[in-house]
C-alpha cells in the first residue's frame, strides 16, 4: 500500500492563511482613514473663506479615547479676511468656567490649500477642501494639569448647509488615538 497523507490539515492551513491575509488587508484598509477625495461629489461645496467670515458660535465637547466626555464648551468667533489672509479669533468658555483664547492666522494658497498658525500650534496647520469637507492637520500644545503636551489633530469639518458645519477632530500622541473633539458651528 502506498503511504497517502491526509490533505485536510494542509488545506485547513491554506484556508487559515488566506483568511488571515484577507483580515489583515481589511484591517489595514480600515486604518487608512477618510480621504478628501471621498467627498469630492458632496454638496454644498465647502468654501473656507466664505464660511469662516463674520460671527460664528460653536458648541462642543472633548472626550477621551474611550468616549467619556471630559469637557463641554462654547466658542464665539469673529472671522475677518483681507484678500487671502484671514484672522479667526476664538473665545472659549468651558463648563468648568475656564476661559481660553486662540487667534488663528490663516492664508489661502494658490493651490487651494490653507496654511494656519496660532500661538499654541506647533509649526503650521495645513488644510484643504473637497466637496463639502475640509481637513486640517496640525500639532497643538495642549495643557493638561500642570503639563503641556504636543498632540496631533486630524480635524475634519463637514458643511451641512449654508449656516451649519460639523467638526470632528481626532487627537493622537505618537500615532495612538487619545481622544476627540466634536463641535457644531453656526453662522450668526
Amino acid at each position: 500500500m502506498k503511504n497517502q497523507t491526509n490533505p485536510a490539515p494542509r488545506l485547513a492551513r491554506r484556508i487559515a492563511a488566506a483568511a488571515t491575509a484577507c483580515l489583515a488587508a481589511f484591517v489595514l484598509a480600515g486604518c487608512a482613514g477618510p480621504q478628501l477625495a471621498d467627498h469630492a461629489q458632496e454638496r454644498p461645496v465647502f468654501n473656507f473663506k466664505q464660511y469662516f467670515n463674520g460671527k460664528l458660535i460653536a458648541h462642543g465637547m472633548v472626550s477621551d479615547r474611550g468616549g467619556k466626555v471630559l469637557r463641554r464648551f462654547v466658542v464665539t468667533m469673529r472671522c475677518d479676511w483681507v484678500g487671502d489672509s484671514g484672522t479667526l479669533d476664538e473665545q472659549f468658555v468651558y463648563n468648568d468656567g475656564e476661559l481660553q483664547h486662540r487667534v488663528w492666522r490663516v492664508r489661502a494658497q494658490a493651490d487651494g490649500q490653507f496654511i494656519g498658525t496660532a500661538d499654541d500650534v506647533v509649526g503650521q496647520a495645513v488644510g484643504a477642501s473637497s466637496g463639502s469637507a475640509f481637513n486640517w492637520r496640525y500639532t497643538l500644545k495642549l495643557p493638561v494639569g500642570g503639563d503641556v503636551y504636543e498632540v496631533e489633530f486630524d480635524d475634519w469639518l463637514h458643511q451641512i448647509d449654508e449656516r451649519t458645519v460639523l467638526n470632528k477632530a481626532v487627537m493622537s500622541k505618537f500615532g495612538v488615538r487619545v481622544g476627540e473633539v466634536v463641535l457644531s458651528f453656526s453662522k450668526l
